[in-house]
């Protein structure tokens, strides 16, 4: 079979790059063509186009490249026609793939939807729209199906991706990054976050001298940005070691997204930090209706790791939440027993295999 892939994030090239093993694992003559990252490349994809060049963050940023955007749609439709693919997989990404999913229903293209949009944060009304131009959904999240189920649509849930990948990360040698107790940095993998939160959490290493402070580098950035924000700080910068950074962490500032979670399944106590653009931010109140921005939170349906956003991500909230992790025992023995009831909710799935299956048979798992 032919497969297109559209992954626009780097969590996107991740969970991608584990569909592509599974699919050449379960297809031998498999030709994948995708949009993505270095890792769907890695896994045996012809990348076509970066996640990097597509990662535009909130709605003032949107706007801005809205040219680039549309000759982003524009092209993509060019190269896949000219593909002719058997079959198109949709990976999360929902302003730019449900564009593609309308287009690509009217020209007769099976679309598959590997990662649910967050319809249950908000626009729960594009539903009406992935019912009609979507064949299958599949799911990462276990409440997600209840969600579509609602509305009259079948989804499958496969389980979530990040937690085969980590139940392997786990079991991997370590090589010690620091001799001195470690403060995780993950401010976020696109440049626009990376510049307002880094600057933030950077604040913290006078207040805690005695620990080593790690920055994770994300995929698809250049170290010349966090060297710049870094300056002259005793902060170390690491490239692809984010799993062993996490394992290793005495504790973890980290910017809202999927690192939460991997951070959260890794065993790292961590603070989820998140501040935009002011209007972005307002705007985004208005429309988005969950309790809590961290997919922690929201999995376990309660405020397990402490969450600082916008005006509350200041110099005093980061430092005093800092010290109760590394300070409070009971305070992180609670952390790992909800950790715990994470991996027990999450665990034991292998999704990219499940989803592959799918994929390749339009059917859904028995």
């Amino acid at each position: 079979m032919r497969y297109y892939i559209i992954a626009g994030e780097a969590s996107g090239d991740l969970h991608g790059s584990n569909l592509v093993k599974a699919l050449h694992r379960r297809d031998k003559h498999a030709e994948i063509r995708c949009w993505g990252g270095d890792k769907m490349e890695a896994a045996g994809a012809t990348l076509v186009k970066h996640y990097r060049d597509l990662a535009f963050m909130g709605f003032i940023e949107v706007a801005k490249h809205l040219g680039t955007i549309l000759a982003n749609l524009k092209w993509c439709k060019q190269d896949i026609l000219g593909y002719k693919p058997d079959v198109l997989v949709l990976i999360d990404y929902p302003g730019f793939n449900l564009r593609i999913a309308a287009w690509a229903k009217k020209q007769g293209i099976r679309v598959c939807y590997y990662i649910s949009p967050q319809i249950w944060a908000w626009k729960e009304n594009r539903i009406k729209q992935i019912k009609r131009d979507v064949d299958d959904m599949m799911v990462i999240l276990p409440f997600e199906q209840a969600v579509y189920k609602k509305h009259g649509m079948k989804a499958h849930y496969v389980g979530h991706p990040l937690a085969e990948t980590i139940e392997e990360a786990l079991h991997t040698p370590l090589q010690p990054l620091s001799t001195k107790p470690i403060i995780a940095l993950l401010p976020g993998s696109r440049t626009q976050e990376i510049q307002r939160i880094l600057p933030l959490m950077l604040r913290m290493v006078p207040h805690f001298p005695d620990h080593q402070f790690i920055v994770a580098q994300a995929p698809g950035q250049h170290a010349e940005l966090y060297h710049t924000l870094i300056g002259n700080l005793p902060a170390q910068l690491v490239w692809d070691k984010t799993y062993e950074l996490l394992r290793q962490a005495k504790a973890a500032l980290v910017t809202s997204g999927t690192a939460t979670l991997e951070a959260a399944l890794l065993g790292a106590p961590e603070v989820v930090c998140y501040k935009s653009n002011q209007l972005t931010y307002w705007l985004a109140k208005q429309l988005i209706k969950v309790k809590y921005i961290s997919l922690v939170n929201l999995i376990l349906d309660r405020q397990v790791v402490r969450e600082l956003i916008q005006q509350e991500l200041n110099e005093d909230n980061l430092k005093t939440a800092l010290t109760d992790i590394l300070s409070n025992t009971e305070h992180r023995e609670r952390l790992q027993q909800d950790y715990t009831a994470l991996w027990e909710l999450l665990g034991g799935s292998k999704a990219a295999d499940n989803a592959a299956k799918i994929i390749m048979k339009g059917n859904s798992l028995s």
